[in-house]
């Protein structure tokens, strides 16, 4: 199927698609609007890539925060935050 260049998105319809294109990831969306949204997809090849880059991103997320940092990290990192809180003020 082939589209001729009056019917393909335009960049103000691909930023207005980003927001919605993260709460279908995020499966925030109406199903009516899941629908609108995945039609975009399907003929906007730079918002499949963002879709698909962001499913990614989230999912390597989703897998890094199941692991427990080691509790040496964990303590030098609240003893930074409470050094930090003295800087701040102490200004």
């Amino acid at each position: 199927m082939t589209h001729d260049h009056g019917t393909e998105p335009t960049n103000e319809e691909c930023v207005d698609f980003l927001e919605r294109i993260m709460r279908l990831i995020d499966n925030e969306l109406e199903e009516g609007d899941c629908a609108v949204v995945r039609a975009h997809i399907d003929t906007c090849s730079p918002c499949l890539e963002r879709y698909d880059l962001q499913r990614t991103v989230k999912a390597i997320v989703a897998r890094s925060c199941s692991e427990t940092a080691p509790v040496e990290l964990r303590e030098r990192v609240r003893v930074r935050i409470q050094q930090i809180q003295v800087e701040i003020t102490e200004e």
